[in-house]
């Protein structure tokens, strides 16, 4: 008589469910993500004016909004790769502005070609406020060309491709299981 071993089982299935449930887990975040997405999309297209987060339980609603704030003074020039708006690679020019009300903002102030920081000491910035949050200049400061405009498909929504693999992760270590017994059985 084939006698299942009961600790084994019971861990190969606790195992199993985990996993299953884990592939639920990303299935409902595919949703969560896709919600996300076209708010931010909504966002964007509305192009109603809000002001700039400077709270952390504010920036989540702001995204992808169009936003001004007033510069009092431009530091900590720093440069990264970006793109600008016609898509091609370049070398986006970043400051920290300080605000009226004390809170600093990082402020995209468009693209240029060389890594050379530029000099701009501040005043009325209107733009799109990114992930960062960041405000990314529109129209560009400093001389430089238009900054590629922030959107919401550059965010990766991978969360079915997680789910296939919790799945199948799930369906291996039960035939993994099922090929242990079946040697098992058959030695004895």
């Amino acid at each position: 008589m084939r006698r299942l071993p009961i600790v084994p089982t019971i861990i190969v299935l606790i195992a199993v469910g985990v996993m299953i449930r884990l592939g639920v887990w990303q299935l409902d975040r595919m949703h969560e993500k896709e919600a996300m997405l076209a708010r931010y999309t909504a966002a964007q297209a509305a192009g109603t004016e809000m002001p700039f987060p400077t709270k952390p339980d504010s920036v989540e609603a702001a995204l992808y909004h169009h936003s001004a704030l007033d510069c009092l003074g431009a530091s900590n020039p720093t440069s990264r790769s970006g793109r600008n708006a016609n898509g091609d690679a370049g070398i986006a020019q970043i400051v920290t502005c300080r605000l009226g009300n004390g809170a600093s903002v990082e402020v995209v102030l468009g693209v240029g070609q060389t890594p050379a920081t530029v000099a701009w000491a501040g005043g009325k910035v209107t733009g799109w406020i990114a992930p960062g949050p960041k405000l990314i200049a529109d129209p560009p400061l400093a001389g430089l060309t238009a900054n590629a405009r922030p959107d919401p498909n550059d965010i990766p929504n991978n969360h079915w491709s997680y789910a296939i693999q919790w799945f199948l992760f799930a369906a291996v270590a039960l035939i993994i299981y099922v090929i242990a017994l079946r040697k098992r059985w058959r030695e004895r």
